[in-house]
């Protein structure tokens, strides 16, 4: 791509209002990453902590429910990577007097 191409597509993004992405601060981000880290701790709590099988009907229930988590961690941080959030560039305010406080 030549210099006078990328400046053109430069062009047309900011003349469409520019396309930032919320990128870190995306809600999908935090849920997939608290998911994910509840989800390491409890697949790591039933490999190596003390099972209790008696207590869950015969099943290791900290390690499925952490494999669990780690799963919908992923679908998570995946769906933030693939549809990324649009933030606009410019936000209109409404100057009409109607926020919060006391009306003149």
């Amino acid at each position: 791509m030549t210099d006078n191409q990328h400046s053109a597509d430069q062009d047309t993004d900011t003349a469409q209002g520019g396309r930032h992405t919320a990128g870190a601060f995306d809600i999908r981000n935090f849920i997939g990453g608290l998911l994910g880290l509840y989800g390491i701790i409890l697949t790591l709590m039933g490999l190596f902590g003390d099972q209790e099988l008696d207590k869950t009907g015969g099943w290791n229930a900290n390690l499925y429910t952490g494999i669990g988590l780690l799963i919908v961690s992923a679908i998570f941080i995946t769906w933030a990577r693939l549809k990324p959030t649009i933030v606009p560039a410019h936000v209109e305010t409404a100057d009409d007097g109607a926020g919060p406080g006391p009306t003149p």
